[in-house]
């Protein structure tokens, strides 16, 4: 029986994927994200870095579930916002937050999403697969007060972009343009076409349980 396993501790890639017919197996890597983007060679198209940034997860992942590695596969993603021609990442702090708030206010900017999918089987990587999902998020103009209340929650301290679409950070996405379910952390319009590559059908995994 083959297995997802998911190599990411975002509750919000998990569910993407439950509320699709998987539970996936959750194994978190230990990648230092920012060494990763740090040697990669400069002027790195900002689609590469989140696929690179995607791959180190899943190799890491890959390298440490011998209990799973008979028949499975391992599934990483790492999402940015790009504003400006700049990448952002999680803000860490409420001052970052803001201030990123204050860049993408009432503006558009691409969500840009890097996956990776590694097929393992009798102990060895068989196959892989990645690609870059982008979306289009249009963001409102929250209120002083309405910023200060959701930066006051922590949601978007960690979280790329300093947003969510499927949190708080909801009320103040006007529209996107795109796939919804890339900008939560994970495009299953992509993520399917990247397990059939790599040959594993979708509905193989369906039903199956952590």
């Amino acid at each position: 029986m083959t297995r997802l396993i998911l190599a990411s501790a975002s509750p919000a890639r998990r569910e993407v994927l439950r509320s699709a017919g998987i539970d996936p197996i959750v194994r978190v890597s230990a990648v230092d994200e920012d060494a990763v983007a740090a040697a990669l060679p400069e002027g790195t198209p900002p689609q590469v870095v989140v696929v690179e940034l995607a791959r180190a997860k899943a190799a890491a992942v890959a390298a440490a579930i011998p209990e799973f590695a008979a028949d499975c596969v391992v599934v990483a993603c790492d999402s940015m916002l790009l504003v400006d021609g700049e990448l952002q990442g999680k803000p860490h702090t409420p001052e970052v937050a803001r201030a990123r708030w204050g860049a993408m206010a009432g503006r558009s900017a691409d969500l840009v999403t890097g996956h990776c999918v590694v097929r393992m089987r009798d102990g060895h990587i068989s196959a892989e697969a990645v690609d870059c999902s982008s979306t289009t998020v249009h963001f409102a103009k929250p209120e002083p007060d309405e910023l200060d209340a959701y930066i006051a929650t922590g949601e978007p301290l960690q979280v790329a972009g300093a947003f969510t679409l499927d949190g708080l950070g909801g009320w103040f996405v006007d529209r996107i343009d795109g796939d919804p379910s890339s900008v939560i952390g994970i495009g299953l319009p992509l993520l399917r076409r990247l397990l059939g590559d790599v040959g594993i059908g979708v509905t193989q995994l369906w039903g199956h349980t952590a």
